[in-house]
């Protein structure tokens, strides 16, 4: 290792020309692993890979290596993105072209490495290849940059994520990493740097999507004996995973982008804040920070260029709130994590009273591309007032599970029908969330809008940090809200009082339209009534009043569902009815006399013995202490339950 990152520094990334000399290419090949001398298995090992299996693919291809005796490399990389199809397993023989093949269990293994290693590929597990130059390519597969997920995509940030080795600084190197940052201490001031940021019209790919240049540039021109950059990292959205995935996958592309932005603001310091549950990523994170030290593009010094940077890891307790910048600078401080009063704003006075710029994996990321590319090939790329691409995860009710890369531009349809095949078993799409329990909702008819801030922003919505959760008609609005409600009450650090006491009394509301009262008195349901006169009234005020960004967002998913689906609420309310069967303590079970052969299996499981009868006779449940749990319906084989 030693000799190769020292060749890369003399030759690659001291060496800013465009074109290599004939001896450095055929190293970068080797490197690149574009020139090899025996097979190499690609296993993804991301958290999504590991939770499908991968752990044990690797073991059964171990075995199977060892009982053919054949000599060959395992490298272990990230997420494609295609998580809904994992274990992926890439496999490189000696001049071919690098080819994958989807849900490799351990049990598939030794089936379709004998037809690899016997150049026969017969499996219904292909994926596709790769288009490699001077590499020969398989007969009838297809490129991967051909399938229907990927080929809508526009992968910038994500371009090497799954086919890289994550733990490797010298792969990263010869695919052209850090050239940018080394370019960027060499021939610009961290002034220049910043206008070229705000000239690409990068904006932050988190919240709002403020211009990253802009608030680089205030940080930038704030005296100050010291400066701080800090990675928000936190990510806690229910169903988000996009920063996790990418640290796995490629932690120096983050590790570059951070040195650039704190070289731009002239930061000698920089943090990294991520959740501590996250191990792997932080695992991964920490070896690149190591590596990227042993080379010099860390510590004293860098290059010789007089730049200084430390990062340091900083593990947080998992809290939603603490992905508000405010209050990840008070917990990065050891302080509990709660919001502060704005302004002063961190670009001006944050982490310890010092100017502090705070982005997103997503956004750092893009920024060796722009320093290496230039503002104007950024600018090129996606819509007149949202540049670039912007990374999603998929999840829910939808067939290809995982995380995508769109262009700006891009409407929801193409990712939700093209990119994400569509809605699982044949059921027909409702609604998507969009940025988590602080976004809203996206219905059928509005499907055509596309991924741009402002257009989302007219829509009443936010992009937020990029999740999409696919409902389909089996989907209870109400319930959905009703968890989203819980999760942020729960989240609520309990600073202000409109996000305190607001989201638990709308919390409250909603448990009670979704169940039935037992012996209630009149005044109850009096008192009932007027809290859902009052439901709109207070998500309004919490919005309005609150002091940080999850109070003033905790309503929206309510809000926009109210909008689009009040004739749900409507029927939860007035008609104690779920449409969609979801709401248990809604639901009313009656047992069809008819086809009941009085098995007595339902009176058995019951756990409430609200199901009365004699063997081989018909049963009945008795409402009154029915609860609605469904065990029982479950449990009937001879259909005779049925829901109302």
């Amino acid at each position: 290792m030693e000799n190769n990152l020292q060749f890369l520094k003399e030759k690659v990334l001291l060496n800013q020309t465009a074109a290599f000399s004939k001896e450095i290419e055929e190293k970068l090949k080797i490197l690149r692993h574009e020139k090899i001398i025996k097979p190499i298995i690609y296993v993804g090992a991301s958290s999504c890979g590991l939770v499908a299996g991968a752990a044990r693919t690797i073991s059964a291809i171990n075995d199977y290596l060892c009982e053919k005796q054949i000599l060959a490399d395992i490298i272990e990389v990230g997420c494609i993105g295609l998580c809904a199809e994992e274990p992926i397993v890439d496999i490189q023989l000696p001049g071919m072209s690098r080819i994958s093949f989807k849900r490799m269990f351990s049990e598939d293994v030794a089936n379709i490495l004998d037809g690899v290693f016997n150049n026969t590929i017969a499996s219904d597990n292909v994926l596709g290849q790769y288009r490699q130059k001077n590499l020969q390519a398989w007969d009838n597969v297809n490129y991967i940059d051909e399938v229907e997920f990927f080929a809508v995509q526009r992968r910038i940030v994500l371009e090497y994520n799954g086919f890289i080795n994550p733990t490797s600084i010298e792969n990263y190197i010869a695919y052209g990493g850090y050239r940018a940052f080394v370019k960027t201490i060499y021939h610009y001031t961290s002034n220049d740097v910043c206008k070229i940021v705000e000239k690409s019209e990068l904006r932050g790919r988190g919240g709002s999507g403020f211009p990253a240049g802009k608030k680089w540039k205030i940080a930038h021109d704030t005296a100050s004996d010291q400066r701080y950059l800090v990675c928000n990292a936190n990510e806690s959205d229910p169903g988000a995973f996009i920063d996790k995935s990418i640290i796995e996958s490629n932690p120096h592309k983050l590790i570059e982008g951070m040195a650039i932005a704190a070289y731009a603001i002239g930061a000698g310091k920089a943090y990294i804040y991520i959740r501590n549950e996250n191990t792997l990523a932080i695992s991964r994170f920490k070896q690149a920070v190591e590596d990227a030290k042993a080379f010099g593009l860390l510590g004293e010094n860098i290059f010789d260029s007089g730049f200084n940077l430390e990062i340091i890891i900083k593990k947080g307790p998992g809290a939603f709130v603490c992905g508000e910048e405010t209050a990840m600078l008070s917990s990065i401080e050891g302080k509990r994590g709660m919001p502060r009063f704005r302004p002063p704003y961190p670009a001006e006075r944050g982490l310890f009273g010092k100017p502090t710029i705070i982005n997103n994996v997503e956004t750092l990321c893009n920024i060796p591309y722009i320093m290496l590319n230039g503002p104007i090939w950024f600018g090129q790329i996606g819509t007149k007032s949202s540049k670039g691409s912007k990374v999603f995860t998929l999840s829910g009710k939808i067939k290809n599970n995982g995380i995508v890369e769109v262009e700006m531009g891009t409407n929801f349809e193409e990712i939700i029908n093209k990119i994400g095949g569509g809605i699982k078993n044949g059921k027909h799409f409702k609604a998507m969330q969009l940025g988590g329990p602080s976004g809203c909702c996206i219905t059928k008819e509005n499907l055509s809008l596309k991924v741009d801030y402002e257009e989302i922003a007219n829509y009443g919505a936010i992009m937020g940090s990029g999740g999409i959760v696919v409902m389909d008609q089996e989907t209870c609005m109400v319930d959905i809200t009703k968890y989203y409600i819980d999760f942020i009450q729960k989240e609520s650090c309990g600073k202000c009082i409109p996000c305190r006491e607001g989201t638990q009394r709308m919390l409250e509301i909603l448990e009670k339209i979704t169940k039935i009262p037992k012996d209630e008195a009149s005044h109850q349901t009096l008192e009932r009534f007027k809290g859902v006169m009052q439901l709109e009234k207070i998500a309004e005020v919490i919005k309005d009043t609150s002091l940080c960004g999850l109070g003033k967002t905790a309503s929206n998913t309510f809000l926009s569902t109210l909008k689009w689906f009040r004739d749900e609420y409507e029927e939860h309310i007035f008609d104690r009815k779920c449409r969609a069967g979801v709401c248990k303590e809604l639901r009313t079970f009656y047992i069809d006399v008819d086809k009941c052969t009085g098995c007595n299996a339902c009176m058995r499981k019951c756990p409430e013995t609200a199901i009365i009868g004699t063997v081989k006779y018909p049963h009945f449940i008795v409402e009154s202490k029915c609860t609605g749990c469904g065990i029982c319906f479950e449990t009937c084989k001879f259909s005779a339950i049925f829901v109302k």
